[in-house]
């Protein structure tokens, strides 16, 4: 299985959209600081994310998810909720989204 995931930084109030096999293990990469694009952003946390059956599915759908807007992210992760991380995640998704 790959996964498409959806990141949020406090510190620079952005999202960081990517893919891959294991979701957990590359937010410790993000967080641990190993990935330039996203060194300065951390801590990052995990908003939501949706596994796909191939890897090529799964890139996809994060270049899809790279061309939306701020709103449009956030409309998106409400409307497909179930990948959401947790109800945290959704009240700061909601809150992002000006819900």
């Amino acid at each position: 299985m790959f996964y498409s995931y959806i990141l949020y930084s406090k510190s620079t109030d952005s999202f960081y959209k990517g893919s891959t096999q294991d979701v957990q293990e590359r937010l410790r990469k993000h967080n641990g600081k190993f990935e330039k694009a996203t060194q300065f952003g951390a801590p990052w946390i995990l908003l939501w994310y949706i596994g796909k059956p191939t890897k090529g599915e799964a890139q996809i759908l994060e270049y899809k998810l790279k061309n939306l807007s701020r709103k449009r992210t956030c409309d998106f992760m409400l409307k497909y909720n179930e990948g959401v991380g947790g109800p945290d995640e959704l009240l700061l998704i909601k809150q992002l989204s000006g819900y």
